[in-house]
Formats: structure tokens, sequence, C-alpha cells
């Protein structure tokens, strides 16, 4: 019979090798650190954040939901000498279905949400079954919402139906939003407006900083132009000129009239 100490042995060689073999899938990389930019419970709104994406450039700040309170707020994360700063965005804290200012739209337990190059948030608002769309004047409904079981409906978005369980992210590229629907276990896309995927702001920026830069170039080189050809056109009297030029310029042209005399009269049908 085999003694306690051999069973002993085997059970440490057992566990041993369990921990190597659960470690050895694990490839650590360093270089990378953690730090806490918001706290929901010590910051100036108290928020349980689910999700945050960053608003759109120029702006520095940042779109966060918070899912239980169905509500989105605007974050300014901290920098070396700012502190964090919650703005509410759109929602009141109440659950309910309601399209129309900012201040009074509500949304019930949004999943997820996206936003495009104008600034526009897209929301994936899961028990309403619909998609909706928070812009700077308020929040209207651009999909669904109609049905209130789930449903699997395409076509036109006023129709359309989806599952208590979606998720959507936005593809400028395909100008569309492109929608997991958990519930139907479905990939749907909605197709935006033209408008929603333009860089609007950034194009009009680039196409008048061109203009400016051409025309500042254009008269830079009429400038030097101008200094260049001068003494050519409009000599000045203080400038040394030899009898040979003298004796050109006072000779009489085919009609009786010299050099200097039409320059003169040149200068004064122009003037």
């Amino acid at each position: 019979m085999a003694s306690p100490v051999f069973f002993s042995v085997i059970f440490l060689m057992f566990v041993l090798f369990h921990q190597i073999t659960a470690q050895g899938g694990v490839i650590f990389e360093d270089g990378y650190t953690v730090s806490t930019v918001l706290d929901g419970d010590k910051s100036n709104v108290k928020v349980n954040p689910h999700s945050i994406l960053h608003q759109s450039p120029p702006s520095d700040a940042f779109v966060l939901l918070d899912s239980v309170a169905s509500t989105f707020y605007t974050v300014s994360l901290p920098t070396t000498s700012n502190e964090t700063v919650i703005k509410s965005l759109a929602g009141n804290g109440k659950p309910g279905f309601i399209d129309g200012d900012l201040a009074s739209a509500r949304f019930n337990k949004p999943r997820s949400f996206a936003v495009d190059f104008n600034g526009n948030v897209y929301v994936a608002d899961m028990l309403n079954r619909a998609v909706r769309k928070i812009t700077k004047t308020g929040v209207t409904t651009i999909a669904g919402g109609n049905s209130q079981n789930s449903g699997r409906m395409d076509g036109p978005a006023r129709d359309a139906s989806f599952s208590n369980n979606f998720e959507l992210t936005f593809i400028p590229q395909r100008c569309a939003l492109m929608v997991s629907d958990h519930g139907n276990r479905l990939v749907r896309q909605i197709n935006l407006k033209a408008a929603d995927c333009k860089k609007q702001s950034g194009s009009v920026l680039g196409t008048t900083s061109a203009w400016l830069l051409g025309l500042g170039l254009s008269c830079l080189l009429s400038l030097i132009l101008g200094f260049v050809i001068r003494p050519y056109v409009f000599p000045y009297t203080g400038r040394f000129r030899s009898p040979s030029h003298v004796q050109l310029d006072t000779m009489p042209n085919e009609s009786g009239e010299t050099n200097f005399d039409a320059l003169l009269r040149h200068q004064k049908r122009t003037c």
C-alpha cells in the first residue's frame, strides 16, 4: 500500500502542473498604465457610466451614456489643470418615449450609441425598440418605435421593427448605421442622409483656407513683379542716362512725336 507521503507528493505535483497550465496562455505586454479620469460617485453630477464616445472634432468633449438613468451627458475629461465637468445632454432621468427638446426627451434603457462627424448622436433605445437621433436642436426617432412587441421587419424606417436587445455603430464609408440585432440574430443596416456623413465644418474651413492662401500668394507675386519691372516702365528722372539714350528719347517718330512725349501721353491716358 502506498504511503501518505506518496499521495501528498502526487497531489502537490498535480496542483503545480494545473497552475503552470492555467498561466501558460497569458503573454503580458508591459508599457501600459491605467488611471481613473471620472468617478461617478464624486463628480458634480452622479452618473453610472455605461459607455462613452468622443463627441466629434473640433470638440474635445465626450458623450457619456448612463443606461440605468436613461440619460446622456457631455463630459470634459480632466487635463493637468482642469477638473471633470459633466453636463446633461438629453434625457431627464426618467424612462419613457418622448421626442422633442433635449431637456424633456425620454429614453428607455438605451443600450449603445454612435456619433457621426457632425456630433449627432444615434441611440439604440433598447426597450423602446427604436433608433433615436440627438442633435443640437432636439431628439427625433429615425427608425422603429411603432411596435409594442419585438420584430424583425425591414423596409421604410418608420415601419421597421427591432428586438429589445440590439446595438449600433456608425460606418461613414457606407453612410449607414450597422445594427447588431442580438434578439433576432441579425445584422441590420440603416442608411443615413448624405448630410449626416459629411465633414461639413472641416470642408468649409479647408476651402476657405486654400482660397485665402491662393489670394495671398497672388498678391505677393504681383508686388514682387511690380518692383522688378517698374524701372523699365517708369524710369525715374534721377537716373544717369548716356547721350545715346537721350538722343533716342528726343528723336521724333514718324508722326513727329518723340518717345518721351509718347510716354507722357500714355501715362495721361491710363490715369
